[in-house]
């Protein structure tokens, strides 16, 4: 992390660090011991936290069954949104050299996006340059097993989800005339950001995703796996009517990866 930054970037950096502090002291207690991204494993293993007497949630594990493979866990630490879409994501770039290089370009063009906004240049760098790293190694000979292990360095893994973070907040206020009928509260789109967006830890919600697959031009398809009525999960495409390129499981207050 650089020390010498701009204040306002400067508390954003110390909110994200309070962040992860304090979902430490919460959510690590049963999260410490799972790695940030797990390796594939079957729907079995992935049912066996459920009873057998919990019938809602075992119908649509069922379901799952019929249309997808595996699953692959990601940690609950308030970033898994950002973390199963960017593991998953990039996973996918390892074989479709075409779609990564759309997405270099892409993310290329974000850096600039960002300090337009008003952004520190030499934060953003810094985040930027690191993220581009990550990328340009997917051009290479990096394996499946070298990604999984980038994800699996807090360090490096919470660079690349700050910046994807930075990118729904540029891509936010960038548009923030149509964006802010989307906002609860007597907040900015600017404040929003600061407060739900930047900060580590923060949970993603519909606005973020949309966000993100906007700001990227990468469709998600998210499988909502709750208590609500029916023996099968509902699905939401972002935006409606896409190929999803990433497709994501998500549980009250959780996402993790879905394979077909």
């Amino acid at each position: 992390m650089p020390k010498d930054v701009d204040s306002d970037i400067l508390c954003f950096l110390r909110k994200s660090e309070n962040g992860l502090l304090e979902i430490g002291y919460t959510v690590r207690k049963v999260a410490s011991s799972q790695p940030l991204v797990s390796e594939k494993i079957s729907f079995e293993v992935f049912g066996s936290e459920y009873s057998d007497e919990d019938l809602i949630y075992i119908h649509k594990l069922e379901d799952l069954k019929k249309r997808y493979t595996c699953v692959r866990r990601t940690r609950g630490d308030g970033n898994c949104f950002y973390r199963a879409f960017g593991f998953s994501y990039f996973e996918r770039l390892l074989q479709d050299k075409k779609e990564l290089q759309r997405f270099t370009d892409v993310a290329k063009s974000t850096r600039d996006d960002l300090i337009k906004l008003g952004f520190p240049e030499f934060t953003i760098d810094d985040f930027h340059e690191n993220f581009m790293e990550v990328v340009g190694k997917l051009e290479s000979e990096f394996t499946l097993t070298e990604l999984t292990d980038t994800f699996n360095d807090q360090g490096l893994s919470d660079y690349l989800i700050v910046y994807l973070r930075l990118i729904v907040s540029g891509f936010l206020q960038k548009e923030a005339e149509f964006y802010t009928n989307f906002i609860e509260g007597d907040r900015s789109i600017k404040e929003f950001c600061n407060q739900e967006v930047e900060p580590m830890g923060k949970e993603s919600d519909h606005i973020h995703i949309i966000a993100l697959t906007n700001a990227l031009g990468v469709p998600v398809r998210v499988e909502y796996m709750d208590r609500g009525e029916g023996d099968q999960c509902n699905h939401h495409d972002f935006p409606d009517g896409s190929k999803p390129g990433v497709i994501l499981l998500y549980r009250p207050g959780h996402y993790d990866i879905l394979y077909t």
